[in-house]
């Protein structure tokens, strides 16, 4: 019989058939999986729904926050584990968080560092080198601020903590792929941003990709991981002028 871990584990998902399998059976040790799609067209509700141990949901997606707050509103357990399709915990981690959860402390959500690949390839540079998330937390204490519905922000009432170990992003199959996850993140940060009342100017479309990109590429040492840091730092910048002609489009 599995020990059990106090762990409800979640994951907000759209068109993830060639991650879904993976994901799941990657997180073996939490005690229930939610899975929350947003209706998705390539096969992956059909996979879902085979795996039995598994309770699928499926939710219209209006945001990233609003999406991840109903996913938590799903879990039973006192602990929630949020993972990504693209996301897969190695052994030490899972060894880690398992340790974490049964020590008494004061300490209510943890964040995680993540390791990016980028077609198979390590990303060791391009700014990712100090990416860490909000991945494991205790259920009531912890929510993202729907004011922010791209690039989520929690709302955490305690302390955390960054655990030791890495988490693995396999984000990026392609710069295709990498391009339409740019335009789909900076569409939804169009849209907050108009309803804030921002208008973009040249500024926004020239001085802010630039920058971008020269803080990537230069200053954060993307040109040291060769073509595929050259095609992400371009992208990301890409990923900003994109916002804001979104934005134009919204404001005209």
């Amino acid at each position: 019989m599995k020990k059990s871990n106090n762990i409800s584990a979640l994951m907000i998902v759209f068109n993830e058939s060639k991650h879904i399998e993976d994901a799941i059976n990657n997180i073996d040790f939490a005690d229930d999986f939610i899975v929350i799609d947003s209706f998705s067209t390539d096969g992956t509700f059909e996979k879902l729904q085979k795996l039995k141990h598994v309770k699928v949901i499926q939710r219209e997606f209006k945001n990233f926050a609003d999406q991840r707050n109903f996913a938590i509103s799903q879990a039973t357990k006192d602990w929630i584990l949020f993972i990504d399709a693209d996301e897969r915990i190695t052994e030490k981690l899972k060894q880690e968080i398992q340790s974490e959860i049964t020590i008494p402390s004061n300490i209510i959500a943890y964040m995680f560092k993540r390791k990016y690949f980028f077609k198979q390839k390590r990303i060791r540079f391009c700014g990712f080198q100090t990416d860490t998330t909000y991945r494991l937390f205790r259920k009531g204490f912890f929510k993202y601020d729907e004011t922010k519905i791209v690039h989520e922000m929690p709302i955490i009432n305690g302390k955390s903590k960054i655990l030791k170990n890495d988490m693995l992003h396999y984000c990026f199959d392609s710069a295709a792929h990498y391009k339409s996850k740019m335009e789909h993140y900076a569409s939804l940060k169009a849209l907050e941003l108009f309803k804030k009342g921002k208008k973009p100017n040249a500024f926004h479309f020239y001085i802010r990709p630039l920058y971008k990109f020269l803080v990537n590429y230069i200053f954060r040492l993307g040109f040291l991981d060769g073509v595929e840091g050259l095609q992400i730092c371009y992208l990301s910048a890409y990923g900003v002028y994109y916002r804001y002609k979104e934005l134009e489009k919204l404001s005209s």
